[in-house]
């Protein structure tokens, strides 16, 4: 079994993760090679919840011009899980 870390790689934080945030929905970058039942069982590992469901999704990485050159490059490509609790919450950013 994969370590719960390698496969949750870190929070997405923005607007519209905020205020899913307060529906009981968070959203993480994952592995790539990751799959939806790897993903539950990380997030139930690390944080000691009850996932009701996972969505998964893949984004192609921008294609970008490099400075001072005609070359095209590209940001990596990413997979981001959005975990739904069934109750509870996940202490994300503590102080």
């Amino acid at each position: 079994m994969k370590d719960p870390r390698d496969i949750i790689l870190a929070p997405i934080v923005s607007e519209k993760s905020y205020d899913l945030m307060e529906m009981g929905t968070y959203v993480f970058q994952v592995s790539p090679s990751a799959s939806k039942p790897e993903i539950r069982d990380a997030v139930e590992a690390i944080w000691d919840v009850e996932v009701l469901k996972v969505n998964t999704l893949n984004r192609k990485g921008k294609r970008s011009r490099v400075r001072g050159t005609n070359r095209i490059g590209s940001k990596p490509n990413t997979k981001r899980a959005i975990v739904t609790l069934a109750a509870g919450e996940i202490p994300l950013f503590d102080n």
